[in-house]
């Protein structure tokens, strides 16, 4: 056994007796490292990918073709990055669905800020719902460029009839961090709203998020 590997299950055993607890970042980044490239020292490793993305978050956060600009991030190791905070995101998300019901202001902004919290680019969600406010899907309907996105009616409507859905609450997010809808939110936001009507589903809300925080178009009035 090498330096290293002795290394490895030192910090293994810290981990196992005291989770993260003590642990920087950085040595955090570099256990889950051992998982990727399982012979070898990947403290520098995980020293460069901090100091080129900023934290942990940044790391988590990187696309795939740019981990792999690091020298010794491989198509495994990026696979990974990206791969663990994506099922962490997945498992909260799917303890929300099942022990909230959407059904007040704070628990649906709760949701999303979750949800479009890995977002890089403005993406459209539609969650449908049943009459008690019971999630009964969460749609992605599409990505547009880190300044637009465009509403597809026609999906809407269908997603709303697919799950039989009582109401619907559509969500984007805004990358730039101004939490406030413009001029093409506000009218694509009515031209869905008489399309759900035409099928008697309601448009509870449309929901900006920006910057941990979101506005309901619904308490701003912009629902009519």
């Amino acid at each position: 056994m090498g330096v290293h590997d002795g290394h490895r299950d030192r910090m293994r055993k810290r981990f196992l007796e005291n989770e993260l607890n003590g642990f920087a970042d950085h040595e955090a980044l570099e256990l889950l490292l051992y998982y990727a490239i399982p012979r070898g020292d990947v403290n520098p490793l995980a020293h460069a990918l901090m100091d080129r993305f900023g934290s942990l978050s940044g790391v988590f956060s990187a696309p795939v073709e740019l981990l792999a600009q690091v020298k010794g991030v491989g198509t495994q190791t990026a696979v990974l990055l990206r791969l663990v905070p994506q099922i962490a995101q997945r498992a909260r998300l799917t303890d929300l669905e099942r022990e909230l019901a959407l059904n007040t202001r704070a628990r649906v902004g709760q949701y999303l800020l979750e949800l479009f919290s890995r977002e890089r680019n403005e993406a459209v969600y539609e969650i449908c719902l049943d009459g008690k406010g019971k999630l009964l899907a969460c749609r992605r309907l599409g990505e547009g460029s880190t300044s637009a996105v465009n509403l597809d009616i026609r999906q809407i409507v269908q997603n709303a009839i697919t799950f039989c859905a009582s109401s619907v609450i559509l969500a984007h997010n805004h990358p730039s961090g101004v939490a406030l809808p413009s001029q093409a939110d506000q009218g694509a936001t009515l031209r869905a709203k008489a399309a759900l009507e035409s099928i008697d589903v309601r448009l509870e809300d449309h929901i900006i998020v920006a910057d941990g925080e979101y506005v309901s178009f619904s308490e701003s009035g912009y629902l009519g």
